[in-house]
């Protein structure tokens, strides 16, 4: 069975009580649980105060098998960042504007040249999402499409590399449309005219939506993962969104993160939906899903711990 953890962005502190409360221990080297496997959402790096001493816990949990992990947005990013354009080596597959620059400041002032490096290889190896026995995980947007996408990209390319990274930044391309859904979730664009500022004070011209239910009846402002209550009340219609790419309510459950959502106790988003992303950089909480084998989840299997922030 599986414990489905969240967002970490280098709080160790909180990932090793998350941890032990979950009845991992540190063994040989690394946290292992007797019977339960950890699964990781990805976002390990970038915001808190202990970016190395997460990457030392839960990078050898995966390669000794104790943990899966997928690519969060943050693990990608880092890779684009650090990778110089091949036809100009001058600028970066994402550029170093000052947003982009104080989004990886903790990252590149915690960790060496050479940690940073190191971590760059290892996160290239991450899967973009796990389908495992009797669950999916994912770090923002389960959709299958562009699954298939993505794994033909990385036949053609060898991985991820860097004419896969080329590919995968090109605002043009249907690998950027792929990999952008899966690691960031689908937004639909404001009306003309309209913005709002996010968590982090950035002025906003799209909006993140509930992929995994139908738009039909919803305005824009509920149809908005997380809740944007200044978002404006625009009524949607299913011609608005692909509705094949609804989450099925016969689905195996379906695990994320990425949303930034704040609760003094996490609950399911659909019988079978649940982020496990509650802001533990924001002054939130660190949580985990604890997994027993069932379809219909439920509120009373996430274990949470407070942020020491």
């Amino acid at each position: 069975m599986y414990d489905i953890i969240g967002d970490i962005h280098g709080y160790a502190d909180e990932l090793i009580k998350l941890l032990e409360e979950l009845g991992y221990n540190r063994q040989r080297g690394y946290y292992a649980h007797p019977q339960r496997t950890a699964v990781f959402v990805g976002d390990f790096i970038d915001r808190g105060p202990q970016i190395r001493e997460v990457l030392q816990i839960v990078r050898p949990m995966v390669e000794s098998g104790s943990a899966r992990a997928v690519m969060g947005n943050h693990e990608f990013n880092a890779i684009a960042w650090s990778t110089p354009h091949p036809a100009d080596p001058h600028r970066y597959l994402r550029e170093h504007s000052d947003k982009n620059n104080g989004q990886f400041a903790a990252t590149c002032k915690q960790l060496t040249d050479d940690e940073r490096a190191e971590a760059i290889d290892w996160f290239r190896k991450l899967p973009m999402w796990l389908s495992l026995e009797g669950i999916n995980v994912v770090h923002a947007c389960w959709q299958p499409s562009h699954h298939a996408t993505i794994t033909a990209a990385l036949k053609h390319y060898g991985g991820v590399t860097t004419d896969f990274m080329v590919d995968a930044t090109n605002k043009g391309s249907d690998l950027y449309l792929a990999v952008d859904d899966v690691l960031k979730g689908k937004e639909f664009p404001l009306p003309e005219g309209i913005t709002y500022r996010d968590k982090d004070g950035n002025l906003r011209t799209n909006v993140r939506v509930r992929w995994f239910e139908s738009p039909e009846g919803k305005s824009l402002r509920d149809y908005a993962l997380p809740p944007a209550p200044l978002a404006p009340d625009t009524p949607l219609t299913t011609a608005m969104v692909d509705t094949r790419a609804v989450y099925a309510a016969d689905s195996p459950p379906v695990f994320l993160g990425h949303y930034w959502l704040w609760a003094d106790r996490p609950s399911r988003l659909a019988t079978n939906v649940a982020c496990v992303d509650y802001s533990v950089a924001k002054n939130g909480i660190l949580c985990a899903y604890r997994w027993h084998g069932e379809q219909e989840l439920a509120d009373e299997n996430f274990v949470c711990v407070a942020s020491r922030s």
